[in-house]
């Protein structure tokens, strides 16, 4: 399932991160602050193209699972772990990771809840049906006084770091390519090809389409706990309908199917976001017309190229 050479390049790209993370604190701040967010973006892209890319859905409620990854992780660093008393090395590299691995699972639980019922939709129902969760979970975090409610929560600690960040995104590209190259993962493929002609080979399609959903929401909770921990606040709000078209763009952009044009499309659109805010209440325009204009001149996908003519993962 997994190469001896993709193990390897896995294992350097964990290796440098946790070197760049060591003198991460002579780096700008803000610098740092926007490469960990394109490394956050980077494992929502990943996981919501298994969905959207390979499996041949339609979500729009990736920031639903983002959020529920989001809160859980930092419920459990806010509330928990000062009760047990751990250090702060303990804290920072056992607790911390047990908490993004919970709030993944619990996304994982509410992609089973979402998929299991919906997923014998397809095309623009199955888009509604997710877009109604996103703002389901939305609705309810504005509404628990226990995580803030629409106040937000605060006090979240800063345990978000270039290892955690990045060792995450390489993991979440290492998975999904893993999983699609498998014998088993040959069945997504097949399921966005052709849904009529899996069933009709015997291959149980919801199951395939519950799988990557809970498999894209598990990394997408990941990826929130991150946030969550880079930010020290959260607030429903963030986890909008905004945010989901946001990764959906860069699944679209980067091309649909496509593990390496989507991390580049990912990096791409964050350091693009920040570097826009310069043109303050214009920022969104320009945004919207560089889109626009991507959209009408690269409809396939703005890395997809000639040597990347079939869908990587395909043989």
């Amino acid at each position: 399932m997994f190469p001896p050479r993709s193990q390897r390049i896995l294992l350097a790209v964990l290796a440098a991160s946790a070197l760049l993370s060591a003198f991460s604190g002579r780096l700008n701040p803000y610098f740092l602050d926007v490469a960990l967010g394109a490394g956050i973006s980077v494992v929502l892209a990943s996981s919501l193209n298994l969905i959207n890319g390979f499996t041949g859905q339609f979500s729009l409620g990736h920031a639903g699972f983002m959020a529920v990854g989001a809160y859980a992780s930092a419920m459990l660093t806010t509330t928990l772990a000062p009760r047990l008393g751990l250090s702060a090395n303990l804290l920072q590299w056992g607790f911390f990771p047990l908490s993004l691995v919970a709030g993944g699972l619990l996304a994982a639980l509410a992609g089973i809840a979402v998929g299991a019922p919906s997923l014998r939709l397809k095309g623009d129902y199955l888009a509604i049906v997710t877009l109604g969760f996103g703002e389901i979970i939305k609705v309810v975090l504005q509404n628990v006084d226990a995580v803030g409610a629409s106040r937000g929560l605060t006090g979240i600690p800063s345990h978000t770091n270039l290892f955690w960040v990045f060792g995450s995104a390489a993991v979440t590209v290492y998975v999904v390519w893993g999983l699609l190259n498998s014998t088993y993962g040959r069945g997504f493929l097949a399921v966005a090809d052709d849904e009529v002609a899996a069933e009709a080979m015997g291959l149980n399609t919801t199951r395939y389409k519950i799988t990557a959903f809970v498999v894209g929401a598990f990394f997408a909770g990941v990826a929130g706990g991150l946030y969550a921990h880079l930010k020290g606040y959260l607030n429903p709000g963030g986890f909008s309908f905004d945010k989901s078209i946001e990764i959906v763009v860069m699944v679209i952009l980067g091309g649909m199917g496509r593990h390496s044009g989507v991390v580049v499309a990912a990096l791409l659109l964050t350091v693009l976001t920040e570097s826009l805010r310069q043109t303050g209440a214009f920022r969104m325009i320009v945004y919207s017309v560089l889109l626009i204009v991507l959209m009408l001149t690269r409809p396939q996908g703005l890395f997809v190229w000639p040597l990347w003519s079939k869908k990587e993962g395909r043989p």
